[in-house]
């Protein structure tokens, strides 16, 4: 199993003071949040792609690329791009370069994304959310395996045979899917063959698994190798000295960004018992000290039937700087060897 972190850049108002850190002093924390991932031996750490205020994530490759420079053996990926919005030929030379600074680490997870400011930024009608990420998926995956690709679709110019560049420094760039909970989406993905990333927010890990078998089921009747369709977890997740401490430094971030989010959406504002509830054996957060997350990760490959990386979305406690990086170190240092220990090597 891979082990990594998720991060959206979050810009977080200090719970008491209610001041805004600097976007600058946030920025270069991310960079060194990524190299300190890297030290400690996790293998992969990506960056999310949002146009909102709370995040500082809008431009994912330029962050992967700085810390492309500053790493060397931590795979680097989008945590998702929203390619629905975006023009693929784009993403694919922004992640090709990414690929050739880092020498062979990119990855790209692509989704249609849960929040819709891409769309009327960039002149896209929410309308055909699920249609243009068909399409520009397709395209994608046609600009991977050919530099001269002739393609035409219904939102973008066609392409009569033009040279794509630059190439990649592997052969194919590793391109996942990321899904919710539509089955369309899980359905779509296995029967392309794509590896799988599951963003389970909320809930218990249990209730993903007639998803996932959808996913399998898919592959399967399209012909693919099972060893093809590897299912990724994105989840909360933070490490602490005890269950205690890792949820007393997460949930006052958690709690902002859920609450700030919530009233776009006519949610209830969060409480500490649901948090507590997530947090719990039966809950979906990986949070807690170095053995109970191990634990519940193990518990949750298992529900799943298996899975082939878990990344925590911890960037919510960013505003506890020594924490954050207490929370890497012991993801990297204890939780990491607990969870290989555990399992088959072969």
């Amino acid at each position: 199993m891979e082990i990594g972190i998720d991060s959206f850049a979050a810009i977080l108002p200090d719970p008491v003071t209610g001041q805004v850190p600097s976007a600058t002093g946030r920025m270069a924390e991310l960079i060194e949040e990524v190299e300190l991932a890297d030290r400690v031996g996790l293998e992969v750490f990506g960056i999310g792609e949002h146009h909102r205020g709370e995040f500082l994530d809008s431009a994912p490759t330029m962050i992967l690329a700085a810390a492309a420079a500053r790493t060397r053996q931590i795979k680097l990926t989008s945590a998702v791009t929203v390619l629905s919005a975006a023009d693929p030929v784009r993403v694919f030379q922004e992640f090709a370069t990414l690929d050739l600074i880092s020498k062979g680490r990119a990855e790209i997870v692509v989704g249609r994304g849960s929040f819709v400011e891409a769309f009327p930024l960039f002149g896209f009608d929410t309308r055909d959310y699920d249609d243009l990420f068909a399409e520009k998926l397709d395209l994608l995956l046609a600009l991977q395996e050919s530099t001269n690709v002739t393609w035409e679709g219904r939102f973008r110019a066609p392409l009569r045979g033009q040279g794509v560049y630059p190439r990649p420094h592997t052969h194919h760039l590793p391109i996942w899917v990321g899904v919710g909970g539509t089955p369309q989406s899980f359905a779509r993905a296995g029967a392309l063959g794509l590896p799988l990333m599951v963003a389970i927010i909320g809930g218990g890990f249990d209730r993903f698994r007639p998803l996932v078998d959808l996913y399998r089921e898919a592959g399967r009747r399209a012909g693919h190798d099972l060893k093809v369709l590897k299912i990724g977890i994105h989840a909360m997740g933070f490490v602490g000295e005890t269950d205690a401490a890792a949820r007393d430094a997460f949930f006052p971030g958690w709690a902002h960004l859920t609450a700030s989010i919530g009233r776009e959406r006519g949610w209830s504002p969060p409480t500490r018992q649901q948090f507590d509830a997530m947090a719990g054996p039966e809950g979906a957060f990986l949070v807690g000290d170095p053995s109970t997350v191990a634990a519940k990760m193990l518990q949750a490959s298992d529900k799943l039937g298996g899975v082939s990386r878990i990344t925590f979305q911890m960037s919510t406690a960013a505003l506890d700087t020594t924490a954050m990086r207490r929370s890497i170190e012991l993801l990297g240092n204890e939780v990491a060897p607990l969870v290989r220990g555990a399992q088959p090597t072969s």
